[in-house]
């Protein structure tokens, strides 16, 4: 990874999300597989110029489903990284502000 650009792939919109945007100041990012904690910290706080106080992630395993006609056929959707990024009570992510 070159750029803290390269870091932060997605915000995840989500009911959940958006009870923990509300209620408990975490912002939830799918980010690069080879991200950590510190480099997620240095690229919410830079980008959105906002005080990050905690970085929990969470590795979201592969999950397999089946097509509805016909049952052998197994689709796959890809495993994946998020961050749940804690900040400060007086700060907030614009991105965010208009699912509230």
């Amino acid at each position: 990874m070159n750029t803290i650009y390269d870091v932060l792939r997605r915000p995840l919109v989500t009911e959940k999300s958006n009870y923990q945007v509300s209620k408990l100041h975490q912002y939830v990012f799918e980010v690069a597989p080879n991200a950590t904690r510190s480099m997620v910290k240095d690229a919410v706080s830079k980008l959105f110029d906002v005080k990050v106080l905690r970085v929990n992630i969470v590795n979201v395993p592969a999950k397999s489903t089946r097509r509805a006609r016909s049952r052998r056929m197994a689709i796959r959707q890809s495993a994946y990284k998020k961050a749940i990024v804690t900040l400060a009570p007086e700060d907030s992510i614009a991105i965010f502000e208009g699912v509230e």
